[in-house]
This record gives C-alpha cells, structure tokens and sequence, in this order.
C-alpha cells in the first residue's frame, strides 16, 4: 500500500512539474492604457539541450516597446508598421518593434533565466481577455519549441500543449 501511495505521489510530482515547464509571464495580470514590464520565464531547454535563441513576437496592441539587454546575448529588435495608429500619451504611433530576438547565448537546460521588456499596452486592448506574447524557444542541436498556442474561443489554455505566454488585461488605472 505505501509503494502505491508513494508512486501515485511521484506521478503527481511528475504531471505538475511537467504542466509547468513552458516560458511563462511572471506578472499575469495588467491594466491596460499603461506600460507592463513582461519577464518572460525560460526554466528549461530543449529535450536537454540548451537554449541559444529565444524570440518574442509582439502583439498588436502593444507599442513602445523596450527589451532588457543581457549580458553574453546579442538583442535585435524587428520593427514593422503596426495594423493602424496608436496614441501614446498624446503621440500619434504607426510602427515600433514587433519582434525582440536573444542571440548567442547559452543557458543550460538545467538552468532557468528571465528575458525582460516593458512595453505600452494601448487602450485600443480589451479588460477581461487575455493577450499572448508568442515565443520560439530555440536550442543546439536545431532543436526548438514553440510557444505560440493561442486557445480558441470557449477553450482552456490548460488544453494546449505548448502555450503562448499570456497577460490578462485589467481596466485602465486611474489617474495618468
């Protein structure tokens, strides 16, 4: 009876660290009409490799962006033109960075490390859905994962296998 009990609990063990193991958003919740500072969580490799690459595409709706230099990575920030204008604090805005890429570096499988950058979630954003910042997690050997799973209307993201990391957007804060 006790090894049953003691493998049911390993199981357990297993399934959450597993259900844990994606690139994920530290601040789950933001209002929107304000800057958020989103701190992309990378706590593992790729099927034991390292990580090398990691890229963040950047959703409409989400200007001024400005990611975190880290040290030994090469940053590179895409930009394009945005779906239409956007104001930022009284300055009409048409285009920024829609895509932030890491490059050169090494961070172990074993090992876990934060990718930061603080952006402007316009008001144009609905409170009460959720907004995904898409990543591809790239590693030696050719290997990647892509965290760019949006769940469809009605559906969890508990359902998908590799989930894009997500906010859920607040009401503006009041004030400024």
């Amino acid at each position: 009876m006790l090894k049953r009990t003691l493998t049911a609990i390993a199981v357990l063990a297993l399934g959450t660290s597993t259900a844990f193991a994606h690139v994920s958003l530290q601040l789950k919740e933001a209002p929107v009409g304000g800057s958020y500072r989103a701190i992309l969580q990378v706590p593992h490799g790729c099927e034991g490799k390292a990580t090398n690459v990691l890229r963040v595409q950047v959703p409409e709706g989400v200007i001024a962006v400005k990611p975190q230099p880290k040290a030994g990575w090469t940053l590179e920030k895409i930009k394009g033109a945005y779906a239409k204008s956007y104001d930022y604090y009284g300055t009409p805005t048409s285009e920024g960075v829609k895509e932030i890429v890491w490059s050169g570096g090494s961070l172990g499988d074993d090992e876990y490390d934060e990718f930061v950058l603080r952006v402007y979630l316009t008001k144009d954003l609905k409170a009460g859905e959720t907004l995904y910042f898409p990543v591809v997690q790239e590693c030696a050997d050719g290997l990647a994962e892509r965290w760019i799973e949006i769940p469809a209307a009605g559906q969890s993201v508990d359902d998908l296998e590799l989930p894009a990391p997500g906010v859920k957007l607040l009401e503006a804060a009041g004030g400024h």
